[in-house]
């Protein structure tokens, strides 16, 4: 049986250049890729074996925009939220939920994208 090596999320995004300088600029990814060349709609960001796929030009439907009971459109598994927590806080991003032990027993913060997408950075309260 193969081993799976990563999972990247599919977002559809209204402005490509806006997204991609949200997750460079202030959550420490950078580009894999972008293209075609001449006018761009497509990227792939990462930060270490996290990356996530972008596609410019269209309307963004984030799940909580679908389903209530949806918040999170990634689950990102972190080693050390609380020192990921203060990179940002310093970077100066704005989080939806703060650091914090949750109901579900997972400590972690929630940060919103340029379009709108729930990130949840954390992992189980151990």
């Amino acid at each position: 049986m193969s081993d799976l090596v990563f999972v990247s999320p599919f977002f559809i995004v209204a402005n490509l250049k806006d997204s991609v300088s949200f997750y460079v600029d202030k959550l420490g990814f950078g580009v894999q890729f972008m293209g075609p060349e001449k006018g761009p709609y497509f990227a792939m960001v990462g930060r270490g074996p996290v990356s996530l796929m972008l596609k410019g030009g269209g309307g963004p439907v984030p799940n909580h925009t679908r389903y209530d009971w949806a918040r999170w459109d990634a689950y990102i598994s972190v080693a050390d939220p609380d020192a990921l927590y203060g990179e940002y806080r310093a970077a100066g991003v704005v989080f939806s939920q703060p650091l914090r032990d949750d109901t579900d027993n997972l400590r972690g913060f929630e940060v919103v994208d340029a379009d709108g997408y729930v990130l949840f950075f954390g992992r189980p309260n151990v």
